[in-house]
């Protein structure tokens, strides 16, 4: 089964998958390793680890790349962030080709006025409804690969509500988006009003600190989401870990006293597959 076609299985199942969040092609790896059926690349986590906030200031040609190279590295369906899309509904149609051409599973596009902001920060500005749904069109129509899922996500709940977020939403979804998301709502009453007024599968965002509850898996099914993606939580774990060993190195001239919280050499290897590189290495170059 292709990871195109694994995703569609994983969605038309009626309980809740939990899609953990890359910011680049080793946390892949590792989320693979962890057991987990699909990755989520996160546009905001890559942007911060570029150095930039997710205020849209990356390239299409730049996450391209990136998301090519984690679908190499892992096995497991990704999900990818098209952000609005980079520009128009013909700039969508380019987007689509592009991201096809990574082996991507699916992606997500946004209702936001290009270059887009963080769901969660404020000053957001949305593009009409018709305008949306003509974006949506261009995707449907672009794909060449019918199996690769098209997700529609709004953020008009900071502007004109969560109804008219919904409403946005199912909109889109009558375009011929497959998953509906809708960002950033603001009390877990909101969320378990989202998935029973979409006409096709939802999807959550969970994401600590913003402007929705990060509820446990358990009530999210519950409520009838299908899907949730966690785009934050590795690289926050990776900063907080980075300034801790930093800061040990720098008041001691040695990490001695975090060494035991560390990954090891083999912690390292495994994470790339260094053995079977070893095992290519031995095949391929022993008469050498």
């Amino acid at each position: 089964m292709t990871p195109r076609k694994q995703l569609r299985a994983l969605l038309a199942k009626k309980t809740y998958t939990i899609v953990p969040g890359s910011y680049d092609v080793l946390t892949a790896r590792l989320i693979q390793l962890a057991g987990f059926e699909a990755v989520y690349l996160t546009g905001g986590g890559y942007s911060r680890s570029n150095g930039y906030p997710d205020i849209g200031l990356l390239t299409m040609t730049e996450v391209t790349a990136w998301i090519s190279r984690v679908v190499e590295a892992v096995d497991i369906p990704v999900i990818g962030d098209m952000d609005a899309g980079y520009g128009n509904a013909l700039n969508v149609i380019r987007a689509v080709r592009e991201y096809e051409k990574t082996g991507i599973a699916g992606f997500h596009l946004e209702d936001q006025v290009s270059p887009k902001k963080c769901g969660h920060y404020e000053g957001k500005q949305i593009v009409s409804k018709a305008e949306m749904v003509g974006k949506i069109k261009a995707a449907v129509d672009a794909r060449r690969d019918a199996d690769m899922v098209i997700i529609a996500r709004s953020d008009a709940r900071a502007i004109e509500g969560l109804q008219a977020s919904i409403d946005r939403v199912n909109a889109y979804l009558e375009a011929g988006a497959d998953i509906g998301f809708v960002e950033a709502p603001q009390s877990a009453e909101e969320l378990a009003a989202i998935p029973g007024k979409l006409i096709k599968p939802a999807l959550a965002n969970i994401f600590e600190g913003g402007k929705t509850p990060p509820l446990p898996k358990k009530d999210l099914e519950k409520m009838g989401f299908r899907i949730g993606i966690y785009p934050s939580q590795t690289h926050r774990a990776a900063i907080a870990a980075a300034k801790k060993v930093l800061a040990v190195l720098k008041r001691d001239g040695d990490t001695a006293a975090i060494e035991s919280e560390l990954a090891t050499f083999n912690d390292r290897e495994e994470a790339v597959d260094a053995k079977h590189w070893r095992e290519l290495e031995a095949k391929y170059l022993k008469n050498v």
